[in-house]
């Protein structure tokens, strides 16, 4: 796969999307964002900045950037697309794909979950999708810092099914660390194990390193971990190490006390002291959350097994009603979250 003459359309241009982009365009590669709003206009304005906490801190000129709100622009002559959609917005993004893309195309989904790249393969039937999961977490620059900025906030590298020659080596470049796996499928649950923190920083409204440096809040982490491995071990699911730790031992290592975590998991702790989670941007922002891919996906597999797990649905319902207050982030204490008092 030439480098040089493939064009990567970015489907998506939010925090994954134009971090992910704007490591591909500073290395190179010929890329075509596709997004809407005010982040397609800040770029197009004054360009993109792409940093994060490894001491990266670059820039592109507005000049030499392509973004637009078009799909058939983008689509058309991609060879590849990475697709960074919210997962509510998947199968508005198939059809797009499938009214403007190439036959050939080579589809990436880079959503969080474990149903989207199947929800694209169902809206894109005969081209090539493959699932793909992002390990680290981006935040965007304040609203009206210029130009527009996406900081990579955590360690972590981009994980994609194995199968197409050459394609690791047209997206692995610096900044964006790319691995093939022939294990996706349960790459993508053990991701969903640590994103059901998300709503956790949501509630609460901490930095994520200030939530996760408090034993209560990873109290309760650990006691959702535990229902969905309890449910995923019912349905027959398996995981995949995609840090430093099996999925199986982070309940344990969430609960131990504050020093000793903090001694021990110096990686999960290596964050940048502003990033929070991308459901808080959204309550924040006052649009849908992710809840019904993230937890939600953990409640449907608890119906099909009868596997119980309370704390999981309460947590879906107090997100849904933060999202119906449309007051952003309520600012929630542990006891509030849990039901219940939580000892430090």
């Amino acid at each position: 796969m030439a480098k040089a003459e493939k064009t990567i359309a970015v489907a998506g241009a939010g925090s994954i999307g134009c971090y992910a982009g704007g490591c591909l365009a500073l290395a190179g590669r010929k890329v075509v964002f596709l997004g809407r709003g005010r982040i397609v206009e800040a770029m197009r304005k004054d360009g993109l900045r792409v940093s994060d906490l490894d001491g990266r801190d670059r820039r592109i000129a507005a000049q030499a950037l392509v973004a637009t709100d078009d799909p058939a622009t983008a689509l058309r002559d991609a060879d590849i697309v990475l697709v960074a959609v919210k997962s509510g917005a998947t199968q508005e993004m198939a059809a797009e794909i499938a009214a403007h893309g190439r036959r050939d195309v080579v589809v990436i989904s880079l959503q969080n979950g474990v149903d989207n790249a199947d929800r694209l393969r169902a809206g894109l039937p005969g081209r090539h999708v493959l699932a793909g999961m992002v390990l680290f977490n981006v935040v965007q620059s304040p609203d009206g810092e210029t130009p527009f900025r996406v900081h990579r906030a955590s360690e972590g590298d981009v994980m994609i099914d194995d199968g197409v020659e050459g394609l690791v080596d047209l997206l692995d470049v610096d900044g964006l660390a790319v691995e093939a796996r022939a294990d996706m499928k349960a790459v993508q649950w053990s991701k969903l194990l640590f994103n059901l923190n998300n709503a956790l920083v949501a509630l609460c409204g901490l930095p994520l390193a200030t939530q996760l440096a408090d034993r209560r809040w990873r109290q309760i982490l650990a006691d959702q971990i535990d229902e969905a491995l309890g449910a995923m071990k019912a349905a027959g699911i398996k995981t995949a190490r995609i840090a430093a730790l099996p999925p199986a031992l982070l309940p344990k290592v969430l609960r131990l006390p504050d020093w000793l975590f903090k001694l021990l998991a110096r990686r999960m702790l290596a964050i940048d002291p502003n990033a929070r989670s991308s459901m808080w941007d959204d309550l924040q922002r006052d649009r849908p959350t992710e809840i019904d891919e993230l937890q939600g996906a953990i409640l449907r597999l608890a119906q099909k097994t009868g596997v119980p797990v309370p704390l999981t649905k309460r947590i879906v319902a107090l997100v849904r009603r933060a999202e119906a207050d449309r007051r952003g982030s309520p600012g929630l204490t542990p006891d509030e979250v849990s039901g219940g008092p939580r000892s430090a």
